[in-house]
């Protein structure tokens, strides 16, 4: 059966992260991707590393697998001549450039709309297309000026940022389900529109109870580390030889809890009965519980847990993750050939329509003569 984004084409004038994994995303979905790059430079990430693969940097290909690469300078008649084409018979655009920089080259939404009436055109900028247009979009800056760092690190210190571009992520998969949501109503409407996506706004928008908590008290929340500010325990909780991260999210739980490390009384405490009652006696609560644990090494502790039905695990790192979801069957890695590194899974599941097609992705360029040649031929858009 073919992919679900099967004869969809998808023109990708973005770079970096944000752009490209939402791009690869369709792709995955089996979207034809042509990824535009800078003659002899490419996208930037190819220069970032270590690490680097066999041709280019790790970064570079965590985000651009399955994809079709074509050098055009848009500053040159003859390539952005091949570009407006491209654009003119694309299903979608996927754009990140400063704000008003391909309305000046004649690749604004309303141009390229009047060309091609059918286009969804995504824009994903810093800080959105108005007062903070000039603002530069790096997911370090935004996770600093939206408060993500506020929020995250221990309450002694400086703010931290998340150790991944979340900010880029959470942004990509916004831009995907705008891009979606856009083709299905496009099915009724025969029309495209734009989309629009930020940086500040995905954070904001992603904030979910800590978002909630300043809106409901006009209190910014702080920094607390691994604990919770609406639930107890939900924290790492030390034990003899480190640390055990242990999520009780409601009464039975922390019954359980109590009732493997030996502290059954606990639960019948009028201190700890409630979740809220736990949440202000926290401080009082959790030398109880790591006088139990410290009897017992972490990883004994999240069996016997796990066991009884509390959610409880060790911090593991990256390989511990991949590690896990390969001993329970999620098959993380996927293969894509040509001497490329493994690619990580998509990570939804069709029944029908299972995503399979991974390919590695492309060498800078390495598409340019067949897609001009085929930008040349004659195109009628059914």
């Amino acid at each position: 059966m073919a992919p679900i984004l099967d004869g969809i084409v998808v023109a990708d004038f973005s770079r970096v992260l944000a752009g490209p994994l939402a791009t690869v995303m369709l792709a995955d979905l089996g979207a034809d991707v042509i990824k535009l790059e800078r003659p002899g430079a490419g996208d930037d990430t190819r220069a970032w590393g270590p690490p680097w693969t066999e041709r280019t940097s790790a970064y570079f290909e965590s985000a651009n697998r399955s994809k079709r690469s074509v050098e055009l300078d848009l500053d040159d008649p003859a390539d952005r001549a091949a570009a407006r084409e491209l654009a003119r018979r694309a299903d979608v655009l996927v754009e990140n450039f400063r704000s008003g920089s391909l309305e000046k080259k004649g690749f604004g939404y309303e141009e390229l709309a009047a060309i091609n009436p059918r286009l969804i055109y995504c824009s994903v900028t810093g800080f959105g297309s108005g007062a903070g247009a000039e603002l530069p979009g790096y997911d370090f800056l935004v996770q600093a000026l939206g408060g993500l760092m506020s929020i995250t690190g221990e309450p002694v210190g400086d703010p931290m940022k998340v150790g991944v571009a979340l900010v880029d992520v959470l942004t990509a998969k916004d831009a995907v389900a705008g891009i979606l949501a856009a083709l299905y109503e496009r099915e009724r409407s025969g029309l495209g529109q734009r989309v629009e996506v930020n940086l500040l706004s995905s954070l904001l928008g992603s904030l979910a109870n800590q978002g909630a908590n300043f809106l409901a008290t006009g209190t910014a929340p702080a920094r607390m580390g691994n604990t919770h500010p609406s639930i107890a325990p939900y924290e790492t909780l030390r034990c003899r030889d480190g640390i055990l991260a242990v999520a009780c999210g409601n009464d039975g739980q922390f019954a359980r809890l109590a009732a493997t490390v030996g502290a059954a009384e606990l639960a019948g405490d009028p201190r700890f009965a409630t979740n809220p009652d736990r949440v202000r006696h926290r401080a009082v609560l959790v030398p109880l519980l790591e006088e139990r644990l410290a009897g017992h090494d972490a990883g004994e502790w999240s069996r016997r847990l796990t066991d009884a039905g509390v959610p409880a695990g060790t911090v593991g790192d990256v390989a511990a993750g991949f590690a896990l979801a390969e001993r329970l069957g999620l098959d993380p890695r996927v293969r894509v050939g040509g001497g490329a590194m493994d690619q990580v899974r998509n990570p939804i599941g069709f029944s029908r329509t299972p995503v399979t097609d991974y390919r590695r992705p492309p060498v800078l360029g390495e598409h340019t003569d067949e897609v001009r040649a085929a930008l040349d031929s004659p195109h009628r858009r059914d």
